[in-house]
């Protein structure tokens, strides 16, 4: 970091002063940050950390002006990109430093991402309106980027659509769009929420190695204080739309001075699951589940192979248990989840409190979606921004318990968002009214307001800050224990995991690697894969230990 702090007394790249955000509703307006300011040097980190609405992310888009005008204003302050005002600047110097020289992963890479273009013509895009290249070049170039960011067979990625990605591979195609410019300054919004902790491990020294190479700036906004520990040189604490704590990483993590800071450091994901019951009533159960995709070649779109997603697979998840799965972006965890709730086509029997469903079509289904739920890992992608979030919630009653009443229809309502945790007072409001974190809770809420009696969880912690992650476990483990609910946990977060499954089932490829009680896999893990990602994801915190105490 020495590299960092000799560059921090030249003059900054990017200098924020006083800046105010304020948002119009309804005639009136209110103030969501509050006069922050804030410098990065040229090859410096500096992270922004602070719960879900507290600013960050509102803070970061107002660099490049990006909020939705005139809704979204700035009543005072300034943005210095080497010196010249971004809040003043015209649109022409606007987009002549957007995607150019200051370039921003977006956090849901699924609203970013155009879904009606290829990977390659999104990425190449960037380079071609900004650097000109030919198609040639820019094809060139994507691959390259596509490599660096750990997409396996890159070429044969290139003309997929965002649909046909996993959540990890659409950030990572986020990443490579950001990259691709060479950008002085990239802002970087939960960049490795969605990856895998063998992928963030990667993008991670990637990012740090690039700023070696390019001494470029980064603005890194995150919820994991590990990930900080590890790659910022300064941090700044925020809460309520002000910065309350500012410095080296090193002096914050080993000395908090802001209680909220003390607060932030405490809060993690803690406790077990309560101990599993052998004979506990099935609730769900896939006996040999394949899901094969087939790839299409040559003039006439011959089946030429197949990409074998889910490949063989038994899986039981019984009543007031929680089975966990694990594994790298794209190793089939998602699609399995999403083959026993029947949302796609697979083979072999799925079993629902007995009933074999696995033969019944998407229509037939319809009388049971109310007890099988689904949390989506991209709320944003999952929640309608025409609906306000009361009629969001209310929406799964209406169809399937039509003999309620309005009124009843918006006590349950309320009693969902109070649940998780959210303001009932808010149900009246829309989506993108909301950060990341609280539209993940209203997405749950969404989920528990039917009672179901499954609940396939996919990456649902993975938007929010620790603090909210640790309420949410409290959460589900309490919605649980009440409804003797089954859970399917998927997630790359292994802290989380460890908090809330009984049994651990361990992906690559498609295939089981492993699979056995939680103690079991985190304490002796018998593959060498198991122990890559257990070593992976504590490789990250023990890294950032060090540094601090360096």
């Amino acid at each position: 970091m020495s590299q960092a702090a000799s560059s921090s007394a030249q003059s900054p790249l990017l200098d924020v002063r006083g800046l105010q955000v304020a948002f119009a509703q309804g005639g009136a307006t209110s103030l969501a940050v509050k006069g922050v300011s804030f410098s990065i040097a040229k090859g410096e980190t500096v992270a922004l950390v602070g719960e879900s609405g507290s600013g960050k992310s509102v803070s970061a888009l107002s660099i490049l002006k990006l909020l939705p005008y005139p809704a979204a204003s700035h009543p005072g302050g300034e943005v210095l990109f080497e010196g010249q005002d971004l809040i003043g600047a015209s649109d022409d110097a606007l987009r002549a430093v957007r995607g150019n020289r200051i370039s921003m992963i977006f956090q849901e890479p699924m609203s970013s991402l155009n879904p009606l273009h290829t990977i390659e013509r999104q990425i190449g895009e960037v380079m071609k309106v900004h650097r000109g290249l030919s198609d040639r070049a820019a094809r060139e170039r994507t691959l390259e980027l596509l490599h660096q960011v750990g997409i396996r067979e890159p070429e044969k990625r290139l003309g997929a659509y965002p649909h046909q990605l996993s959540g990890g591979q659409r950030q990572r195609v986020m990443i490579a769009m950001a990259l691709a410019n060479e950008p002085d300054l990239l802002i970087a919004d939960e960049p490795t929420t969605a990856l895998d902790v063998t992928v963030q491990a990667q993008i991670l020294e990637l990012l740090k190695k690039l700023q070696e190479e390019r001494q470029m700036g980064l603005l890194f906004i995150t919820h994991d204080l590990g990930i900080v520990r590890r790659i910022a040189d300064r941090v700044c604490v925020m809460t309520k739309g002000e910065i309350v704590e500012t410095g080296p990483t090193a002096e914050i993590f080993a000395n908090p001075q802001h209680a909220y800071t003390r607060h932030l450091l405490a809060a993690e994901p803690k406790g077990r699951p309560p101990a599993a019951n052998a004979n506990a009533p099935v609730v769900m159960e896939g006996r040999d589940i394949k899901v094969w995709f087939p790839v299409r070649t040559g003039l006439f779109r011959r089946v030429s192979d197949h990409v074998k997603a889910v490949d063989g697979i038994d899986i039981t998840v019984r009543a007031g248990q929680t089975v966990g799965v694990v594994g790298e972006s794209g190793s089939g965890k998602t699609t399995l989840g999403l083959a026993l709730c029947r949302m796609i086509a697979s083979q072999g029997e799925i079993r629902f409190d007995g009933e074999r469903i696995d033969q019944r079509s998407f229509k037939d289904m319809r009388p049971l979606r109310d007890r099988v739920q689904i949390v989506f890992q991209d709320p944003f992608g999952s929640l309608s921004p025409r609906m306000a979030v009361g009629e969001i919630i209310a929406e799964g009653l209406r169809v399937h318990q039509p003999s309620l009443s309005s009124a009843d229809r918006d006590a349950r309502v309320v009693s969902a968002l109070t649940e998780v945790g959210l303001d009932p007072a808010t149900r009246f409001r829309y989506p993108h009214e909301f950060s990341g974190g609280q539209r993940q809770r209203i997405a749950i809420a969404r989920a528990m307001v039917l009672n179901p009696r499954f609940v396939m969880l996919d990456e649902p912690t993975s938007a929010l800050d620790m603090s909210v992650q640790a309420q949410v476990v409290d959460l589900l483990r309490h919605l649980q224990k009440k409804h003797d609910l089954a859970y399917l946990f998927i997630s790359h977060d292994l802290k989380v995991v460890r908090a809330l499954a009984n049994e651990v089932i361990v992906m690559r490829g498609g295939h089981v690697v492993e699979r056995g009680s939680s103690d079991a896999i985190f304490d002796n893990p018998q593959t060498d894969y198991t122990k890559a990602l257990m070593a992976a994801a504590f490789r990250i915190e023990a890294a950032g230990a060090r540094e601090v105490s360096e």
